[in-house]
């Protein structure tokens, strides 16, 4: 059963006077429950070599590695699973190529999260649930109400993304995602270590008062 619950998106574009390796390895320790690494920017060879060496650190942690876009790249590291877009290759097309993956796919709307649970994903990105910087292309804020409709919709997990931060965290919980996808508010911190335990604090929190 994988934990969803706090879902780290990596580069090496935000972090502060730290490596990404540095950053990866603190969120860790903060309770970060599956991480992606997304490089955009990166030529494949050099963007491999950094996947290689997070693959390790998540391995040795018992933790998913999830690579955004690039099958070719998850595949040649043994990461976990791959991340798709609009854009990307066609989510049932990996699915023949990587039937063991964990397959994530990015989606705003009712209808494309219902086909992309036909087609194979594992879980869902939805959002931008509020305004975000991090994603150019995320498209307009679909907020809490529209999540919660997706939600409903689909029987695979769903994951919140899009400008997550502390103070609205809790109204994302509530809208009863499995988890929440998180960029700039941890990996930009100047402790990433204790963003993330403050993230996990209040996300632990909520479980155990849905238990009572």
């Amino acid at each position: 059963m994988i934990d969803y619950s706090l879902y780290v998106i990596a580069n090496q574009d935000l972090q502060k006077n730290r490596t990404i390796i540095e950053v990866i390895e603190e969120i860790i320790q903060g309770g970060a429950t599956i991480i992606q690494l997304r490089e955009k920017n990166l030529p494949t060879r050099t963007f491999f070599e950094e996947a290689q060496t997070v693959r390790k650190i998540t391995k040795k942690a018992g933790i998913p590695l999830i690579i955004n876009d690039r099958l070719d790249v998850a595949l040649a590291v043994n990461a976990d699973g791959v991340h798709l877009g609009e854009e990307d290759l066609p989510l049932k097309y990996a699915r023949k190529i990587a039937p063991h993956f964990i397959i994530g796919y990015s989606t705003d709307s009712i209808d494309q999260a219902r086909e992309a649970e036909k087609d194979g994903a594992n879980y869902l990105g939805v959002g931008s649930v509020f305004p975000t910087k991090t994603k150019i292309d995320a498209g307009m804020a679909i907020g809490t109400q529209k999540l919660e409709e997706i939600k409903r919709a689909v029987s695979i997990p769903v994951i919140a993304i899009g400008g997550i931060t502390l103070e609205n965290l809790p109204k994302v919980i509530q809208s009863g995602v499995d988890g929440v996808a998180v960029i700039s508010a941890i990996i930009s911190a100047e402790s990433p270590f204790e963003a993330t335990k403050k993230f996990r604090y209040v996300i632990d929190s909520f479980r155990k008062a849905k238990k009572c």
